[in-house]
């Protein structure tokens, strides 16, 4: 997916990564979007310069361009990127932990 989001600071663009529901039995479950739970994994599509500490001097960020990430759960701003899909825009302190 390119685009042209460019975060600030220690922030990061995410694509979250919906899990599918699955019954018991092996079928797959449709549920309306007020169902389901927030997703708390996303790709990462863009990286922030990090933020500056006290002195002026800025801190590199733990995570890169495609990295997989579990995020804080309500954490972010949500919107509709141009090709209709959904993007996160997060801090790297909303950042749980890197899947390798």
């Amino acid at each position: 997916m390119s685009m042209n989001i460019k975060p600030l600071g220690d922030r990061v663009v995410v694509e979250p990564i919906e899990e599918e529901v699955q019954t018991f039995a092996g079928g797959k479950l449709v549920l309306p979007d007020t169902a389901k739970e927030k997703p708390q994994q996303g790709k990462i599509l863009a990286v922030g310069p990090g933020r500056r500490d006290d002195e002026g001097k800025r801190i590199p960020m733990d995570v890169q361009v495609g990295d997989t990430i579990i995020y804080a759960k309500y954490s972010g701003t949500t919107f509709k990127a141009a090709v209709g899909k959904e993007i996160l825009i997060l801090k790297e302190s909303d950042i749980l932990a890197i899947i390798e």
